[in-house]
């Protein structure tokens, strides 16, 4: 278990914790009543940890490498169900984009999602989870095909932004996923969208836009990441503290100016600490949302969406 610059009082009393009953196991001396303290301690500890964190360490929560990734959270919910789907019949196969057909219980959605990597190698194989345009063509084609078929749509947002390099840009970066922001306000089945991690810029925007909108306590969602903010207005990383309580980014900011519709709370610790609960904490959080939106009709659900986002933001004249 990795722990987090802030989490390091949890570390210490959870060494003490295991010391103590390695301590009662390999002796005859009573160590419960010793453990129980500690153990109560450290429940202590972590609800008064994790009930003040500031909006950067939500963002470091958000980056935790043993956070469950895009496919982690499919593979839980939909079991041997899930059908992955590649290309964009253009280009290529993007492997920083995934998408495939999956069941939750006996409904079928078209999952897409960005996926990183777990160790250096997997890393560079996903391009650290920053989709090409390649991979927002290959969304936007399992979209049109969910529509096709009259199966509703899930999108897991967890990306530090589209991928910047110079091919990118001459493939049509932009133009994607403007493309994609467009064809999903249009679309004509129920979107769902989930931010499971973090939610930057145009990347996630290309697979973001829904009938709801869903994030996990401790994820952002943002046009810029804390660090590229402090490094633009700062000229330097250092202020990436209160550049990210500056951008309200967190879960609780982006509810409170109502461009999402609901907090998906996480086990204390979160994500990570209890990965089965969370996924369930999410499959349950997919199927509310989709029961609410199944019987509107396309028109409906169209003309819901456009004025959703049309009433975003306010403007004084």
């Amino acid at each position: 278990m990795e722990y987090l610059e802030f989490e390091l009082p949890i570390k210490e009393l959870q060494e003490q914790y295991e010391k103590a009953c390695k301590i009662g196991e390999e002796s005859d001396v009573d160590v419960s009543n010793t453990c129980k303290q500690i153990e109560l301690k450290l429940e202590e500890t972590k609800k008064e940890i994790y009930k003040n964190l500031t909006p950067w360490q939500r963002v470091q929560l958000s980056r935790h490498p043993n956070r469950p990734y895009t496919l982690d959270y499919i593979k839980a919910i939909c079991g041997d169900s899930f059908l992955e789907l590649h290309g964009d019949r253009a280009f290529k196969d993007d492997k920083a984009m995934i998408g495939g057909l999956g069941k939750i219980g006996d409904q079928s959605y078209m999952f897409i999602g960005q996926q990183k990597g777990y160790n250096t190698k997997t890393r560079q194989y996903r391009n650290f989870g920053m989709a090409n345009p390649e991979g927002y063509r290959k969304a936007l084609r399992l979209m049109k095909s969910a529509e096709k078929f009259g199966i509703p749509v899930v999108t897991l947002i967890d990306t530090p932004g589209a991928y910047p390099g110079l091919e990118a840009e001459e493939r049509g970066q932009g133009e994607a996923i403007a493309r994609n922001i467009m064809e999903m306000t249009r679309l004509e089945v129920p979107i769902i969208v989930m931010i499971i991690g973090e939610g930057a810029s145009g990347g996630a925007l290309g697979i973001g836009v829904g009938d709801k909108v869903l994030m996990l306590e401790n994820t952002w969602y943002s046009v810029i990441s804390p660090e590229s903010c402090s490094s633009i207005l700062w000229r330097s990383w250092e202020f990436k503290e209160q550049a990210a309580e500056a951008l309200k980014l967190t879960a609780a900011d982006m509810k409170k100016l109502k461009l999402i519709d609901q907090i998906v709370k996480e086990p204390l610790g979160g994500a990570h600490s209890d990965k089965e609960k969370t996924y369930l904490l999410v499959a349950n959080a997919i199927e509310k949302a989709y029961r609410s939106l199944q019987n509107l009709s396309p028109t409906e659900l169209v003309e819901k969406r456009m004025e959703k986002y049309s009433e975003m933001g306010v403007f004084k004249g």
